[in-house]
């Protein structure tokens, strides 16, 4: 049986006239809120539940979260590429990496995302290997929406990951090299897992945010969930059911992302500690 600190016990209370005053009040408000989107026509739920599972609707679901994946994944990894340059004791290549991520996080993602699918009019024509390629066929909206979050997350991602590899006691790395070890073992074996703890809540808040984020793809003509909500309610002119579908579909697919999130930090949280201490004494 585990015995708890006496710090860590939650005091017990008696409910004071203040707590049942505060739950009254949040009973009445969201009483008043529900009151309010039932009895207003206005909102159209038949409409809602008409379009809610719309075979373009489903669709823009698929590629929103195809999105959301995609460019997570390239960007976490070239993100732990530009932590790695960042923290290197060349400057010329910590330079670079200061430089990508300056850009990328000072300039709106709309406005990368537009940059990119109009590249072809900077390069009409790539060369590579001695082949050249048709950037305008090259480059079509979904290929500019992928670039253009990836680079964007990559910038974000390595500031996450350089934050990671800051919280790992120098002693560390000179365990490790002391041992032998070269700079991808050491990273691998002994760098990367200490630094899960710090890393994995904020790449979590970075997944819910690059999914809302493939939203700004609309205006390039991908077909995600908010372009084909804007699609349907641009020939029937239902606008405000359509835009409910939308955020009730980015709703669910945030709630749904939350709930490994919280289960994958409560396995680091529980695991961090211990598994430190097994390597320092091992190192």
């Amino acid at each position: 049986m585990t015995v708890l600190a006496p710090e860590e016990k939650k005091r017990i209370r008696p409910p004071r006239p203040r707590d049942y005053v505060a739950w009254v009040a949040a009973v009445a408000i969201v009483a008043g809120l529900a009151y309010a989107l039932v009895s207003n026509g206005n909102f159209h739920w038949d409409v809602v539940l008409r379009y809610f599972t719309a075979a373009s609707i489903l669709d823009g679901v698929g590629i929103t979260l195809m999105l959301t994946a995609v460019s997570m994944v390239l960007g976490t990894v070239l993100g732990l590429v530009l932590a790695v340059m960042r923290m290197s004791s060349q400057r010329p290549i910590s330079g670079l990496a200061r430089l990508y991520i300056t850009f990328f996080r000072g300039t709106p993602v709309l406005v990368q995302l537009v940059f990119w699918f109009n590249v072809a009019a900077l390069y009409p024509n790539l060369s590579i290997g001695g082949h050249a390629l048709d950037m305008n066929a090259l480059i079509t909206p979904l290929t500019a929406a992928i670039i253009g979050l990836t680079l964007n997350e990559a910038a974000y991602m390595a500031e996450i990951i350089r934050g990671g590899f800051a919280a790992v006691p120098r002693g560390q790395f000179e365990a490790a090299e002391s041992l032998g070890m070269g700079e991808f073992t050491k990273l691998r074996r002994v760098i990367i897992p200490q630094t899960m703890p710090a890393i994995i809540p904020a790449t979590g808040n970075q997944v819910i945010g690059m999914l809302k984020e493939t939203s700004l793809v609309s205006v390039l003509g991908v077909a995600d969930l908010l372009q084909s909500a804007q699609a349907i309610y641009a020939r029937t002119y239902e606008t405000i059911p359509l835009l409910i579908v939308a955020s009730l579909w980015y709703l669910i697919m945030t709630l749904t992302l939350s709930v490994p999130q919280s289960m994958i930090e409560r396995r680091f949280s529980r695991s961090s500690r211990p598994a430190i201490k097994v390597k320092e004494s091992l190192l």
